[in-house]
């Protein structure tokens, strides 16, 4: 199909009278979700020592709060159905805040954990009214710009979290990695409130079949359920836990219910046909590896530094600094080349930077400090921002090239799976990740130990220099005690070192099998060049 002969774009059918300010407040929705999450994560020793918890207690902190975001994902397309976007963003917001506000004056874990479920219920619904809303409120020749946007939100704020909350812990109080979205959820408020505009309640068509909440509440309990299994099978030894299992069997039970009721019963808020093109099934699949390659930044990095070099999580921010801060220019860069060039080729040479980085990064010693990671971290930069640009974009053109901008409840239904595939995609990657890590650690772990042993001239010689060196601060056994312990810190450190470095040709892995499907994917006939150029402004 020529370019003459694409389909044209639908405008949406109601336009805000301020859409940047409501384009504003949704992207800050998006970035309050993000941040929050994220903070919890870096922030977990930090808050088990606030609340005194221990480690089996703590790992429910992240659990309990992107669980409840997991569940909302899907309802949270009923909801936007049933009640618009403009509804719900503020409800959930100003929830949202009050939960926020008291969270750090909880005195038990029980009181904790209800808290958290309340502020990942209201947060999971920041994600997908986003991109339904800047799609539906902007003009179409602003769409990149969002996209733009939406891109730079989400990767500039998961990379800047690890400062973020290094600066509250070691300046302010741990009170902020809560706090901080209390003070930004209200800003969100007035900038949907005076952004977004008042629309009456959908109300189904005659004939239509009224949307049902069962469904949904099916496939969301479903998911959450197989979010919690993903996140604590690493800690509770997978399918050697009864509760894993469990969890497993009664998600996949009930996600398949909701598929099979939807057919017996189909519900006018869903359309799986619009799920089902090839292109779409592909982009879920390029989410779930970019997911799992910015585990590179946010997992591995962090993890070799502090385990391996000892850096302190404030030591550690500027290493990640480095991704994020470019992500303004680079996302505006990407923009300019989308208006020029099919988003597949940009999605292409994203990966492929991102392949680049991860080989420097896998000649990694346990020297390394956060220096050696600068050209590597600058390939990184370049290859998610073009990486996530693209791959946003794209998904915008399959939501362009179907005309679902003139039916609401394909926009949902659209942003609603690909928040489901992110989360899920996310956790999958992170526990394949973790569990990796742990089982090279140990394999390389059994491998040096069988160089290392007592007759050896090499470890004798070692131990005997340790012992030449503690010996003064030492007395007799007890020198060579401590040596010996500094001979099996150094072997846990190279075994760590090498299982990231194996780590890292995973994730370099990936970005190879990602190409592939990319070069599966077909191309829309409608490019963004048609879409901004100056006759689609009338």
């Amino acid at each position: 199909m020529t370019p003459s002969e694409a389909k044209p774009i639908e405008s949406p059918p109601t336009l805000s009278t301020h859409p940047l300010l409501g384009v504003a407040g949704v992207l800050l929705g998006a970035m309050i979700a993000t941040c929050t999450s994220r903070l919890l994560s870096v922030g977990l020793a930090d808050l088990r020592g606030a609340f005194h918890l221990g480690a089996d207690e703590a790992s429910w902190i992240n659990t309990s709060f992107n669980a409840s975001m997991m569940f909302i994902g899907p309802f949270s397309v009923y909801l936007g159905g049933l009640l618009g976007p403009r509804r719900v963003l503020l409800c959930c917001a100003c929830i949202y805040t009050a939960t926020s506000a008291v969270l750090p004056f909880c005195h038990s874990l029980a009181a904790l954990i209800v808290l958290l479920i309340v502020a990942g219920l209201t947060a999971g619904t920041f994600y997908p009214l986003t991109l339904s809303f800047v799609l539906r409120s902007l003009p179409i020749r602003y769409v990149l710009l969002g996209i733009a946007m939406y891109a730079i939100d989400i990767v500039f704020t998961t990379d800047m979290a690890q400062a973020w909350e290094s600066f509250f812990t070691e300046y302010l109080s741990w009170h902020w990695i809560f706090w901080n979205g209390a003070i930004l959820a209200p800003l969100m408020i007035v900038l949907i409130y005076f952004g977004i505009p008042r629309q009456p309640l959908p109300t189904p068509k005659p004939g239509q079949p009224i949307p049902s909440w069962r469904g949904f509440l099916y496939a969301s309990l479903g998911a959450a359920l197989l979010y919690i299994a993903l996140d604590q099978g690493q800690r509770l030894d997978w399918f050697h836990s009864a509760l894993i299992l469990g969890l497993t069997v009664s998600g996949s039970f009930l996600i398949l219910s909701a598929i099979v009721r939807h057919f017996l019963s189909p519900n006018p808020l869903i359309n799986y046909r619009f799920l089902m093109r090839r292109n779409t099934l592909l982009l879920a699949l390029v989410l779930i590896s970019f997911r799992f390659v910015m585990l590179a930044t946010v997992v591995a990095i962090p993890s070799f530094l502090g385990s391996v070099r000892g850096f302190r999580p404030l030591q550690e921010a500027p290493v990640l600094i480095w991704v994020a801060l470019p992500q303004f220019v680079l996302g505006i860069a990407t923009m300019i080349l989308m208006r020029r060039i099919d988003p597949r080729l940009i999605l292409t040479a994203g990966f492929s930077f991102a392949a680049i980085a991860c080989l420097q990064n896998a000649r990694i010693t346990s020297i390394w400090a956060g220096l050696n990671f600068g050209v590597s971290e600058a390939f990184m930069a370049i290859g998610l921002a073009l990486a996530f640009n693209s791959m946003v974009g794209a998904i915008v053109l399959e939501v362009l090239d179907t005309g679902a901008l003139s039916r609401p409840a394909d926009v949902l239904t659209f942003a609603g799976f690909f928040q489901v595939v992110r989360l899920f995609g996310g956790e999958t990657g992170a526990a394949l990740l973790g569990h990796f890590i742990a089982m090279r650690e140990q394999f390389h772990s059994s491998l040096l130990g069988l160089h290392v042993q007592f007759g050896s001239s090499v470890t004798d010689q070692r131990l005997m220099g340790f012992q030449a060196a503690l010996s003064p601060y030492s007395t007799g056994l007890t020198a060579t005690d401590r040596a010996a312990e500094l001979v099996g810190l150094q072997v846990r450190q190279q075994a760590f070192t090498l299982a990231i470095s194996d780590s890292f040709l995973l994730i370099a892995m990936c970005c190879v099998l990602c190409l592939v499907v990319i070069a599966f994917m077909s191309r829309v006939p409608t490019q963004y060049g048609q879409i901004t150029a100056p006759s689609s402004r009338s």
